[in-house]
């Protein structure tokens, strides 16, 4: 029997094909851990377009409050103070007397919200400005986050909240500040 030459180039196809291999694997590897930072902020820019295209967090009510949070971040008062003053958000100053001298007309409809923050917890603001039928079923006030049970809502409107949850956390945190009469 003839015995079998190597090729002599052989050690240098074996070297290579090894390095090909440890290359192949570490590739692999690179493009499993950026697969997996692609998913996490695909999911996360997911939740954040939902919520800004009208999806609604889930909510409870309980002994005329909505004690837990929308938003893991907290309110902000500045953001809120803008929204209340904003006429496409919240434009509070159409309904109500606020403590917001750059305003010169103020709403009489419904009560005055100077000192609203000393009177009611942040709860039970957010309840108010969620759904303030929960309360008063005659109340004229809009529902700022609910986006069903509503009636003659423009099309436009249909199933999108007035407010994002972070607004909603937002006003909250701008109205407990409103704490002298």
């Amino acid at each position: 029997m003839r015995e079998r030459q190597e090729h002599p180039k052989h050690h240098e196809y074996v070297a290579a094909r090894s390095c090909r291999k440890q290359c192949c694997r570490h590739w692999v590897q690179h493009c499993a851990v950026w697969i997996a930072v692609v998913a996490v902020a695909m999911a996360l820019a997911r939740e954040t377009t939902a919520q800004e295209h009208g999806s609604v967090v889930d909510y409870g009510i309980a002994n005329g409050a909505m004690p837990q949070p929308f938003t893991d971040e907290p309110g902000d008062p500045e953001r809120g103070r803008r929204l209340v003053l904003d006429r496409d958000r919240g434009d509070c100053t159409v309904c109500h007397a606020m403590p917001l001298p750059q305003r010169q007309s103020h709403g009489t409809i419904g009560p005055p919200l100077d000192g609203i923050g000393g009177r009611y917890s942040a709860g039970e603001l957010r309840l108010r400005l969620v759904d303030p039928k929960a309360l008063n079923p005659d109340t004229i006030m809009p529902a700022y986050y609910k986006v069903e049970g509503l009636h003659r809502v423009l099309e436009r409107y249909r199933g999108k909240p007035m407010l994002t949850a972070q607004q909603v956390e937002d006003m909250v945190a701008y109205l407990l500040t409103l704490t002298s009469e």
